[in-house]
């Protein structure tokens, strides 16, 4: 009984610092034990506790709804592994178009099985690598993706191949989630143009936003 209680509280208090109404939360804690379930199984994660997986996926997630309105934009999460950041963004705000990028066949089977759980719509897998998907026109995305997402994905010198002449979607812009102290190197800085720096339980943190000034 007093694990239930702990549990609802971390729920409550996780509901009121994003603003989600008891339907989303009833999509998070869905979410949440299939990713346990499947853990089992595929090694999704390596935390597993409610509250780390609350303060590190779902929170962490979320704070790109709050450094940018994200109405009726389009995303893609690259490397999506457990479907962080492109699903917990994809149930706080519906109007967004989400494409998750995972090349690994275990995890792309979870997040479509996550996908068809919780009764998401506009929102799909990729299964293509990274610089693959840079040279292949995804209709209708081709030059209207709004944001390239990574929670230490990649390195930021692979995903900036997004700003390459070759690349269909040279136009957008990439957020990576860095740690406080993160330094950029001299070709990462002249491309940022814009930082969100937020508190994730007691760490640190920070969005690095890159667009391309060609």
């Amino acid at each position: 009984m007093e694990k239930e209680i702990k549990n609802q509280i971390l729920w409550d208090n996780f509901a009121k610092r994003n603003l989600l109404s008891s339907e989303q939360i009833d999509q998070f804690k869905k979410y949440y034990n299939l990713l346990i379930e499947h853990n089992k199984l595929y090694n999704i994660t390596a935390i597993t506790d409610l509250e780390s997986i609350i303060n590190d996926h779902f929170e962490d997630s979320l704070a790109l709804s709050k450094a940018v309105d994200l109405n009726n934009k389009v995303i893609v999460d690259v490397g999506s592994g457990g479907g962080f950041p492109g699903i917990p963004l994809k149930i706080r705000d519906n109007s967004l178009k989400v494409i998750l990028i995972e090349v690994i066949l275990k995890k792309v089977n979870f997040l479509e099985t996550v996908i068809e759980e919780l009764n998401l719509d506009n929102i799909e897998t990729c299964n293509l690598d990274w610089r693959t998907f840079l040279r292949t026109p995804q209709e209708p995305l081709e030059n209207k993706v709004d944001y390239f997402c990574a929670r230490a994905s990649l390195h930021t010198d692979e995903l900036l191949r997004v700003f390459k002449p070759s690349s269909f979607y040279k136009n957008s812009s990439i957020v990576y989630w860095a740690s406080k102290n993160w330094i950029p190197t001299k070709e990462e800085k002249e491309l940022i143009y814009k930082t969100y720096s937020y508190q994730n339980d007691n760490k640190q943190r920070q969005l690095i936003f890159f667009k391309s000034k060609i």
